[in-house]
């Protein structure tokens, strides 16, 4: 075995111990998928932007202390810092429904994440974090393609999507399980923010945060744990959104023409 491949693997190894992972940008398995954002002219020039690699959607069943057996979503995903020093990533994930809007937070239940962590990473090479523990450490800088292969830290992002029970459930009320059209918003992958006249005179401007958009379709009906029926629509946008305490009804979460999504 040559150095350079036994380096290789000692290098695996060290981050494998810190909980990061050598990844590869060719080698996207299946569902995969990798978003990449050059500078843009708009931003401010002290914007910095994080890269994203995710999974399509996938779908668990797992038991939830107090809940009982749930159906749950989750996105696997995986952060790559190609900026010039670590980042602090603090993630807000908000689920948000376009045929019936709604959004929902995402929220880090440890005992799915640990079901999770079973199915997604079984070995424990990856280490793979809920949302919530991205708090307490920062995201360490990748050398050039051309250097070394980056580095990633990889996480998970959960929604409780389990149906409402027949008999509690309200004539005509939707929830997550009957979306067809939805997006997956991820704020903290950036520090860039725009700042916006106020709604009304009197009230203080406001700021928006620059927030990646992952838009999606869904095929199953509303008791489908199948996760072929997550269908990843691309082109991955960028978008200004406000902060969860302002949401607005004119934050995108109007009806989206995704192709192949069904109406009801």
């Amino acid at each position: 075995m040559s150095l350079s491949r036994v380096a290789s693997f000692a290098l695996a190894a060290v981050f494998a111990t810190a909980g990061l992972a050598l990844v590869h940008s060719q080698d996207l398995g299946p569902n995969e998928h990798e978003v990449t954002t050059p500078p843009s002219r708009t931003d401010r020039t002290d914007t910095w932007t994080l890269d994203l690699r995710f999974k399509d959607p996938r779908i668990i069943k797992a038991h939830v202390p107090g809940r009982g057996t749930r159906i749950c979503w989750y996105l696997w995903f995986q952060v790559i810092n190609r900026t010039d020093k670590p980042r602090k990533f603090e993630p807000i994930f908000e689920l948000v429904t376009h045929d019936y809007p709604a959004t929902y937070t995402d929220d880090p239940l440890p005992s799915v994440v640990d079901q999770i962590r079973k199915i997604e990473d079984p070995s424990n090479y990856l280490k793979v974090k809920n949302t919530y523990e991205f708090n307490f450490s920062y995201i360490p800088v990748s050398k050039p393609p051309e250097e070394a292969f980056p580095t990633a830290v990889t996480g998970v992002a959960v929604w409780d999507a389990s149906p409402v029970d027949a008999k509690k459930r309200q004539p005509g009320a939707r929830e997550l399980s009957d979306t067809t059209q939805f997006s997956i918003f991820i704020r903290g992958l950036s520090n860039g923010y725009v700042k916006v006249d106020p709604p009304a005179p009197g009230l203080p401007a406001q700021y928006r945060d620059k927030t990646l958009q992952l838009k999606f379709r869904r095929t199953g009906d509303r008791f489908s744990t199948d996760a072929r029926d997550m269908i990843y629509v691309p082109p991955a946008e960028w978008t200004y959104r406000s902060s969860p305490r302002t949401l607005r009804v004119d934050d995108q979460t109007g009806p989206l023409d995704l192709p192949g999504a069904k109406s009801k």
